[in-house]
C-alpha cells in the first residue's frame, strides 16, 4: 500500500477513536492531545517501519516528537485548567458538526506531516548538508520563540490582575502572534531540512509548511484571535495604541 494513503488512514484511525470517546462524553479535553499525538505516532510508525535509524531520520523525528510533546504538555495543561475549548460551544452537542473538526484535523495533521513522510521513508543514508543544518537551526529558533511566547502568554493569563487584559509584554510586544510565528517557522525549518531529498514530484511536500502557514494566517489562527479582540478593546485606546505599534506576526520594534 502506498505510504502516503497508509499514513493518512492512520491519522484519520487515531482521531476517529478520540471523536467517538470526546462525542460520547462531550469533553473538550482531547483535541489538542490528539493533534500532538497523531504526529508522534505517525513519527514512530515511519520511523521504525523501515527500521533504517539513519541520522538524518533520528534528527528529524526527535524535532517532530520535541515538538509534538511541547504543545501536548502546553495545550493539555491549558483545557485542564480553562475546562473548555471555546471553539467547540455550538458544535459539541451536534456530533455531525463536531466530526468535521476531527476529519479536518486528520487531513492537517497528515498534510503537515508530508516532508516527514518522504524523510523517514527514505531509503538510503546520507551526511548533514547545509540545508539540513539551516533547517535544524530555523526549526530551533521557531520552537523557542512558540515555547516562550506560550509560557509567557499562560503565566500572563493566569494572574488574577490581569483578567480581561490584553498580554503586551515580552515576546508579545514585538508581535501580536509571536507563538503563530514560531510555529510556522518549526515547519518551514522541517520543510528546508528536507530539501536535499526532495526531486520530482516530492516538490509536492511544500504543501506542508504552506497549509500550516496560510491557516494561521487566514483561517482558524490569527483571524478569530484578532476578531475577538477588535470587539473586546473596541473603544479601548490602549488596545488601539498597541495594535498600531505592534507587527501582526514577525517580531519587530515596535513603531513610533
Amino acid at each position: 500500500m502506498n505510504i502516503y494513503f497508509f499514513t493518512f488512514l492512520i491519522s484519520l484511525a487515531i482521531n476517529l477513536g478520540f471523536f467517538t470517546f470526546a462525542s460520547l462524553f462531550k469533553t473538550d479535553k482531547l483535541t489538542d492531545f490528539t493533534y500532538g499525538l497523531t504526529f508522534i505516532s505517525l513519527t514512530f510508525f515511519l520511523l521504525f517501519r523501515n527500521q533504517t535509524f539513519y541520522l538524518y531520520q533520528l534528527i528529524l523525528a526527535l524535532m517532530i516528537v520535541l515538538w509534538g510533546i511541547r504543545l501536548i504538555g502546553y495545550l493539555f495543561s491549558r483545557i485542564l485548567k480553562i475546562k473548555k475549548d471555546s471553539r467547540f460551544d455550538k458544535i459539541r452537542e451536534k456530533p455531525l458538526d463536531f466530526l468535521k473538526f476531527w476529519l479536518f484535523q486528520a487531513l492537517a495533521v497528515w498534510t503537515i506531516m508530508l516532508p516527514g513522510i518522504h524523510l523517514l521513508n527514505q531509503p538510503e543514508d546520507r551526511a548533514l548538508s547545509f540545508l539540513m543544518v539551516s533547517g535544524i537551526v530555523i526549526w530551533a529558533i521557531g520552537l523557542t520563540i512558540e515555547t516562550a511566547a506560550d509560557q509567557q502568554k499562560f503565566v500572563f493569563k493566569n494572574k488574577p490582575e490581569n483578567q480581561g487584559k490584553w498580554i503586551g509584554n515580552g515576546l508579545w510586544k514585538y508581535s501580536r502572534h509571536p507563538n503563530y510565528f514560531g510555529e510556522m517557522l518549526c515547519w518551514w525549518g522541517i520543510f528546508i531540512f528536507s530539501l536535499t531529498f526532495i526531486q520530482g514530484p516530492a516538490w509536492l511536500t511544500i504543501i506542508s509548511p504552506i497549509f500550516i502557514t496560510f491557516i494561521l494566517l487566514f483561517v482558524s489562527g490569527i483571524p478569530p484571535l484578532e476578531k475577538r479582540y477588535n470587539s473586546r478593546y473596541a473603544t479601548n485606546q490602549k488596545y488601539q495604541e498597541y495594535k498600531r505599534k505592534t507587527s501582526l506576526l514577525i517580531p519587530l520594534l515596535p513603531k513610533k
